[in-house]
């Protein structure tokens, strides 16, 4: 297996992305939420690590994203900004903090760059968030935008399935991604849409474009880090790969520990003082 990771070692910044885009290097990111996981993400070479408010279904074990509040979110971007090194962090800003009071929404985004010293925050929606965005913006914080399936409106959704499969919803996504831009994000995540959409909204940006469930014609992939480790086994949407099966090895560790405990192997002479 050819393995291509950038030699570059200076920190990854929002322009960088952009050049990136330009050149047309592919931008590798992954969702990390502690220290010890961060850093170990960051020593491999990723571009981006989104400290997502996934965090909220595998670290805390809620059924959606929306329990998760700031506090948390700046807990686990604290966390993993004192592992960072390389990589752009990207803090996502949780349910509640930023939809309806643009005001609210700049407090939130001042709170989460303040307090962990992260790069930049994402959050999700296009044109009915533009105020929030705008404002965010206007104090020279980074934005992140979110279109497609957005898991906070999950409720509104009343479904994790495909979304802007129809012609409607479709243009409203387009729409919705050049307002984005012309906001002043300097890159936009695309989750769970078809390829095809996906690819032209990527064309017709001149920001990167990082896809979820997207397809491969955009700039970029995401993924959750327990989904594709292998740790999480529940999760099996059609556009995860599992690149290793740490659930297994994990079990596999813990029971031979217990083994060794009970039949008195652990620990041995070599072992104790």
């Amino acid at each position: 297996m050819s393995v291509h990771i950038a030699e570059d070692t200076r920190k990854v910044t929002t322009h960088r992305l952009t050049e990136m885009k330009a050149r047309g290097e592919k931008i590798s990111m992954l969702t990390a939420y502690d220290y010890t996981m961060a850093g170990i993400v960051d020593q491999a070479g990723m571009d981006v690590i989104l400290v997502g408010d996934s965090a909220s279904n595998v670290m805390a074990g809620n059924v959606t994203t929306l329990p998760i509040t700031l506090d948390h979110m700046i807990y686990h971007g604290t966390s993993v900004m004192k592992a960072v090194k390389r990589a752009l962090v990207v803090v996502d800003l949780p349910f509640g903090t930023y939809q309806g009071d643009s005001k609210e929404a700049l407090v939130s985004a001042i709170r989460v760059m303040k307090e962990t010293g992260a790069d930049c925050i994402k959050l999700e929606g296009g044109a009915e968030v533009s105020e929030s965005i705008a404002r965010i913006l206007s104090a020279g914080i980074p934005v992140m935008g979110h279109l497609g399936l957005t898991p906070q409106s999950i409720n509104k959704f009343g479904t994790y399935s495909v979304r802007a499969k129809e012609e409607k919803e479709a243009q409203q996504l387009i729409d919705d991604a050049h307002l984005l831009e012309k906001l002043g994000c300097f890159a936009l995540v695309l989750e769970k849409i078809p390829a095809a959409l996906a690819t032209r909204v990527s064309s017709e940006l001149t920001i990167p474009v990082i896809g979820i469930g997207a397809g491969a014609g955009v700039d970029g992939q995401v993924l959750v880090m327990h989904d594709m480790l292998g740790l999480n086994k529940g999760f099996s949407p059609k556009f995860l790969r599992r690149y290793a099966d740490l659930h297994t090895a994990m079990t596999d560790a813990l029971q031979a520990y217990i083994s060794d405990v009970k039949t008195q192997d652990f620990p041995n002479q070599n072992e104790q003082y």
